[in-house]
């Protein structure tokens, strides 16, 4: 399943070119502040946190502007790999073989290609839950646009 432009010396095999690992870890870096600054808007008992990131002013500045480049992100990796993401028929025999996969007997199975059967599942949760925060975080950065007949959204948002 390997490019050949993929292989490197010693039989190495490279498995992310440098653009890939990039917006990997900028989705990455830019999820895990945006969960941090989110815990300490959530909860007084967490406001530690953001003391700890700058201080509830900067968090609160900063937060609203980590969402669309968590988004970017995502959406980025959605162009690169969602083609890769597609259930197949080797995914069918992966799920039907799960059970050795959780007793770690690789041996028993089946020829996944560059991604498995979970893979693909944990990349597409991502991706729609992605699209969820998107939406949540725009109704609590705009609140003014939602109509008073739809304002149950923003209690919403905030669950």
């Amino acid at each position: 399943m390997s490019q050949p432009g993929h292989i490197l010396l010693h039989g190495r095999i490279l498995r992310y070119e440098l653009h890939e690992r990039l917006t990997h870890w900028a989705a990455a870096f830019s999820y895990i502040y945006l969960l941090l600054t989110g815990l300490a808007f959530w909860s007084p008992w967490c406001s530690w946190i953001a003391i700890a990131l700058g201080g509830g002013q900067i968090s609160r500045m900063l937060h609203p502007w980590a969402g669309p480049l968590f988004f970017g992100a995502v959406m980025k990796m959605y162009s690169m790999w969602a083609a890769q993401m597609r259930a197949t028929e080797a995914d069918q025999a992966w799920w039907n073989a799960i059970s050795h996969y959780m007793r770690n007997e690789d041996d028993q199975m089946p020829a996944a290609g560059r991604y498995n059967a979970g893979q693909k599942l944990l990349f597409w949760g991502f991706f729609w839950c992605s699209l969820l925060l998107l939406l949540t975080g725009a109704i609590l950065w705009f609140p003014e646009f939602i109509p008073w007949n739809l304002r149950f959204l923003r209690y919403v948002a905030v669950l």
